[in-house]
């Protein structure tokens, strides 16, 4: 049976491999920019990348704990996940 952490963490892990997708695809679109618009694009997908990666770090420290203490981290993560979805957004409207 899953239990509600395992949920929570593979919910997770489908948004952040969602979300390396989508960096993977800008990081392919930087490539064919102009030479200054690539420095912008560059910059934006690193933080992006930073913010994933702080992400995960996190969510790798859940992984060590148990079932119980579990519900003490899941509001940091929340408010991780929250801000990386927000850079995502603010990426995507700056790539159209």
């Amino acid at each position: 049976m899953t239990t509600t952490k395992q949920a929570y963490q593979e919910k997770l892990e489908a948004q952040l491999r969602e979300v390396e997708a989508q960096i993977a695809k800008w990081r392919a679109e930087a490539r064919e920019s102009q030479a200054d618009a690539r420095i912008e694009y560059e910059q934006q997908l690193t933080s992006l990348e930073q913010q994933r990666d702080d992400l995960r770090a996190k969510l790798d420290a859940e992984n060590k704990v148990g079932e119980g203490a579990w519900q003490d981290l899941k509001a940091g993560l929340e408010e991780a996940w929250h801000d990386l979805k927000n850079a995502v957004d603010d990426t995507a409207k700056r790539f159209r």
